[in-house]
């Protein structure tokens, strides 16, 4: 994308990147300042990966579902994920890409729960493969024991959270992005001058007691 809105922006149009950042070093190398408007996948992936954590024991054994390797929010995510598990010492038994798909996280999780049934807990990246990973522990029989918890606070998460067959999910409040977005366009239209910066996102833990809340 980068050489494409390099010509946008010699040409007069205002460039603003959402939800999924663009390469740093690329955008440095062609000497771009481009804001970037989203969340902290980190941050939010750390959060819950630490909610898990308080629900585990030291040494537990987790596996994680990650999205696609190449992706700057999936690799954030997991290492949000890693960063929360190794801090409150937990052992990451198993870590695959299920692409971000419900049908692929189905299968890589049944798989890897038969081989590991030692493991307590499963962090997917995203809720499409945290409903799959819930679909997989019903079939291996661990639906009643198993954490999971997921990302993004879509509508099926939230109903598995208020089940109880989902632990925790996050809240990126993705339709609020495109809005965020267009208020820094519109800043950088009005003041040819403005300092491009980058505007972080509000990430939020979803619980069954914050759900409970509202």
């Amino acid at each position: 994308l980068i050489p494409a809105l390099r010509r946008a922006m010699k040409s007069g149009i205002v460039v603003v990147n959402i939800d999924n950042r663009l390469d740093s070093d690329m955008l440095a190398k062609e000497e771009l300042q481009i804001p970037f408007v989203g969340p902290d996948n980190k941050a939010g992936a750390k959060a819950v990966g630490e909610y898990l954590a308080s629900r585990l024991s030291k040494g537990d054994g987790v596996a994680i579902l990650e999205g696609l390797q190449t992706s700057e929010n999936g690799q954030a995510r997991t290492a949000g994920f890693e960063e929360a598990m190794a801090e409150a010492g937990m052992k990451i038994i198993d870590s695959q890409s299920a692409q971000w798909e419900m049908s692929k996280a189905n299968e890589v999780a049944s798989s890897t729960l038969s081989e590991h049934p030692e493991i307590k807990a499963i962090l997917a990246a995203n809720d499409n493969m945290a409903m799959g990973a819930i679909a997989a522990a019903k079939s291996v029989g661990r639906n009643e024991d198993l954490l999971i918890v997921g990302f993004d606070n879509i509508a099926a998460a939230q109903d598995a959270i208020r089940n109880g067959k989902l632990l925790a999910t996050v809240d990126q409040h993705a339709d609020q992005l495109a809005v965020y977005g267009v208020e820094t366009a519109l800043k950088l239209i009005g003041d040819k001058h403005a300092v491009v910066e980058n505007v972080e996102t509000p990430v939020d833990l979803v619980t069954a007691e914050s759900l409970l809340a509202q």
